[in-house]
Formats: structure tokens, sequence, C-alpha cells
């Protein structure tokens, strides 16, 4: 893995896995922010692109890399960053966060974190495994 987080073609599964852990706190962090503003006058929940898509620019060594916050993206160009969701219903003060549909995307993204991580674990204990190191 290179320093912007990217994953090059041909690496490992220990690498997919961290990158995939990356990519679902960071989504945590988002879906915790949108149920923490949904009283917010205004507020549109947020989401970030799916990680088959963080991982096509991943792939793609054209990509120019944003390695701050404060760099301008690309036009046209897919920003990993949280951004709004369409909205189906929007309240009377203009917030568009579903409660219900963000505990479900909390769930999904949870079940996810917990199975990267046994694959991470189990992947680790072939090679302790594999070294002769046993636990």
């Amino acid at each position: 893995m290179d320093i912007t987080g990217k994953i090059p073609p041909g690496s490992n599964a220990m690498d997919l896995a961290e990158t995939r852990l990356r990519w679902l706190d960071r989504r945590q962090e988002v879906l915790a922010s949108n149920i923490a503003n949904a009283d917010t006058p205004g507020y549109r929940a947020r989401d970030l692109a799916p990680f088959a898509r963080h991982l096509a620019r991943a792939a793609d060594p054209a990509t120019l890399a944003r390695t701050d916050p404060r760099h301008l993206a690309p036009a046209g160009a897919g920003d990993p960053a949280a951004r709004a969701t369409p909205a189906e219903e929007v309240s009377p003060n203009g917030n568009a966060v579903s409660l219900d549909e963000q505990a479900l995307k909390v769930a999904d993204t949870d079940s996810a974190h917990a199975l990267a991580m046994g694959l991470y674990k189990r992947w680790n204990g072939m090679f302790r495994t594999a070294l002769g190191r046993s636990g």
C-alpha cells in the first residue's frame, strides 16, 4: 500500500482488509454525524461512495491523490469524502435525515466491519501458524 492509502494492483489480502477497515471506520463517522444532526434544520444525510468505487479509483494510476482535505478535487472526479445523498423525505425545517435509514446503514457497516476483522484475524493466524507460532 502506498502513502495515500491506495492499493496497488497485485496487493495482498492484508492490505485489502486494512483499506476496507479504514473505509468502514470513516463511514461509521459519517453515519454518526448524520444521526447527531437528525434535528438540525436544513441538514442533508451524507454517505461515502461505495467501497467498490473506492477500489476502482485506487487501482487507477491516473487518479490524482488528495493528501489534504483542503486540496481541490479534479473536475468530474469522485471525491472519497462524504457527500449528500438524495433525500426521499424532507421535514418542514429542511432536514432530510431518516433515522431508520441511518440505523440500517450503521448495522450494515457494523456487520461488514466484523467480517473484515474476522478475515484479518484469520489471515494473521495463518501467518503465525506458518511461522510456527501459536496464538
